[in-house]
């Protein structure tokens, strides 16, 4: 992804969630990805919350959080139980919202020095 770290947050952040698409800093993002405080990862291939599988999943505990957050889309949808399972099984904790609920929280636990990874299922 072509995007810095804004200088006066030091982190990478939600400016605004609309129904198709999230803005990190000034960029509008209209597929899903994944986003953690000093990096973001484009194209995560997961387009409804159904799609969420092993893989998926993966690719958000390659970024090593301490704490997932889980926008399941527009409408607050809930994945299959057995996919959380690895991350809690490690003590990493797991919360499923809503696009602009999990952006508000993001940037909070971001502002907050935590290691926090953030998943936005977007349908583009």
């Amino acid at each position: 992804m072509e995007l810095s770290q804004d200088r006066a947050e030091g982190y990478f952040f939600i400016r605004a969630v609309r129904e198709q698409s999230v803005f990190v800093i000034d960029r509008e993002l209209v597929s899903s990805f994944l986003i953690a405080p000093d990096k973001v990862v484009e194209d995560w291939p997961v387009r409804a919350i159904g799609e969420l599988d092993p893989t998926a999943v993966q690719a958000i505990a390659a970024l090593e959080p301490e704490l997932v957050i889980l926008g399941s889309g527009p409408e607050q949808q809930f994945p299959q139980q057995t996919l959380l399972l690895p991350f809690l099984r490690q003590g990493i904790g797991v919360e499923v919202m809503q696009n602009s609920a999990a952006g508000r929280t993001y940037n909070l636990l971001a502002g907050e020095g935590r290691k926090v990874v953030a998943a936005f299922i977007l349908p583009g």
